[in-house]
């Protein structure tokens, strides 16, 4: 029975005024128990569509913050629900799967963290079972925002590092791995599940085409916050990698990375309450 689930709020964030009609356009099923926290970042005071408007089970949020992992943030704090999932504004969701999440969470009470599997990107990333997640995650595997979902009552305070993602000031990636890894290193139950919750139409906009510096220097400060004693030899490999990909020059990716390295301390002593 639906009524004996966990409610779920979706934290959906969008950016300008056409973000609102992307939102419009989603496929989002009316669930008893289920909710749409949008967050609406840069909105230049643009209307809400009625057919949005109108609908109890959506509510729009507008915000006037910088970068997604603020605009994250916001919508978390906006949700109200016992479980609370990433959304972003081009997604098709599966009603069925996203009982199923809320199903898991209802009989694992001690879960924390559920990641699960999206119909985007290379679907070989993805464990074959349900995975418990420590600090060294199956190889091959790496999560995206809208694949995450966390329990409320104990994860409430988890945040997304706004120095981290694209829009914030130099960083231009890293948010999602960081704060899975925050979640993991702070001792909560994560696991990964193998259920397909959404679809993702397209290539995401922070990994499609030639890498920037923004997006270098945050692969530079992921690295080194997460392997500290061995990112300096972490790093060329990378730099190795993002050449032979055609996705910078190697000496452009290895001069940014450092450098992002470099910024880690900073990003920490600024972002202690939303890090590990």
């Amino acid at each position: 029975m639906k009524g004996d689930l966990p409610s779920l709020d979706l934290a959906v964030v969008t950016y300008l005024p056409e973000g609102i009609n992307r939102v419009e356009r989603m496929v989002l099923p009316p669930i008893d128990g289920v909710r749409y926290v949008v967050s609406w970042q840069d909105h230049r005071d643009a209307p809400v569509p009625e057919s949005l408007r109108l609908r109890t089970d959506v509510s729009i949020h507008r915000f006037d913050g910088r970068g997604i992992s603020a605009n994250r943030n916001n919508a978390l704090e906006r949700s109200r629900a016992d479980v609370v999932l990433f959304a972003d504004d081009d997604l098709t969701y599966y009603e069925h799967e996203l009982d199923n999440l809320r199903m898991i969470f209802a009989q694992i009470p001690e879960l924390d963290v559920a990641t699960v599997r999206s119909d985007h990107g290379d679907a070989g990333r993805f464990p074959v079972k349900e995975t418990r997640l420590g600090r060294r995650l199956p190889k091959g595997y790496y999560v995206t925002s809208f694949e995450i979902a966390f329990r409320r009552s104990r994860c409430g305070d988890l945040r997304c590092c706004p120095e981290l993602g694209l829009g914030s000031e130099m960083l231009h990636g890293g948010e999602d791995e960081i704060f899975l890894q925050t979640a993991i290193r702070r001792g909560f139950d994560c696991r990964f599940f193998p259920i397909t919750v959404c679809a993702h139409p397209h290539e995401s906009t922070g990994t499609k085409g030639a890498f920037t510096r923004g997006n270098m220097l945050a692969f530079g400060c992921v690295i080194a916050m997460m392997y500290p004693l061995t990112a300096m030899l972490r790093i060329p490999l990378k730099a190795f990698r993002i050449w032979r990909g055609g996705q910078a020059g190697f000496g452009a990716a290895l001069g940014s990375m450092v450098r992002g390295a470099l910024m880690t301390h900073g990003v920490r002593k600024r972002n202690r309450d939303c890090l590990w």
